[in-house]
């Protein structure tokens, strides 16, 4: 996969979810989320489906939205230090370090960590209690902004947008030849959560 095919990628998830930020009202900017990814996912050449599953891809699967599975919250920074090591398929061994929990009513607690390569990144994942039957078994990921992944500020100063609806599956969901960071023990939850892409 060329390097330029990647940055056009990454330009153009920047730039769906700057309209997602944009947009009059969150099941609108779901919709948008929506028509835009699976566009990538059908054209674009640095599209993580395998060219075999791409001949026969006809859209991703998703949840329908569910209003109240949007939060704005604030991040608890108050946790103790932890840091992850985690091997990539592109980037090598990369560390992740916790820098607080944001803590989702009905859902639970999720570890918020910071990607602590060149830039650096917010990266909240969540695995569900449908993991490995609706929703992809190694969890999936609410934020990645380093990659575009990002709802945006909250209302507070220090808050974050964290919408249960645009949960997706990380690249090795798709082909196993990439390597992913999957959810931590502090972001796996019990609740079942039927919304945002799905499997099957």
């Amino acid at each position: 996969m060329s390097p330029l095919a990647v940055l056009d990628w990454r330009r153009r998830v920047h730039a769906l979810y700057a309209e997602v930020r944009a947009a009059p009202d969150p099941r609108s900017a779901h919709e948008r989320w929506r028509a835009g990814r699976d566009q990538l996912f059908a054209s674009h050449p640095a599209s993580p489906l395998p060219p075999e599953r791409a001949r026969d891809f006809t859209g991703l699967r998703y949840g329908d939205y569910e209003p109240a599975l949007r939060f704005d919250v604030d991040v608890d920074a108050e946790v103790e230090p932890q840091r992850v090591e985690v091997a990539t398929g592109t980037d090598g061994v990369v560390a992740f370090d916790r820098v607080g929990v944001v803590r989702l009513p009905g859902v639970g607690e999720l570890d918020l960590w910071w990607l602590g390569s060149y830039g650096g990144g917010v990266f909240l994942p969540v695995r569900d209690g449908l993991a490995g039957q609706a929703t992809y078994g190694g969890g999936r990921y609410l934020l990645d902004t380093v990659k575009g992944a990002d709802l945006g500020g909250g209302t507070r100063g220090g808050s974050l947008v964290v919408d249960l609806n645009f949960a997706y599956n990380p690249s090795c969901a798709y082909d196993p030849a990439w390597q992913c960071p999957l959810a931590q023990p502090g972001n796996v939850v019990t609740a079942e959560l039927s919304v945002g892409e799905l499997i099957g």
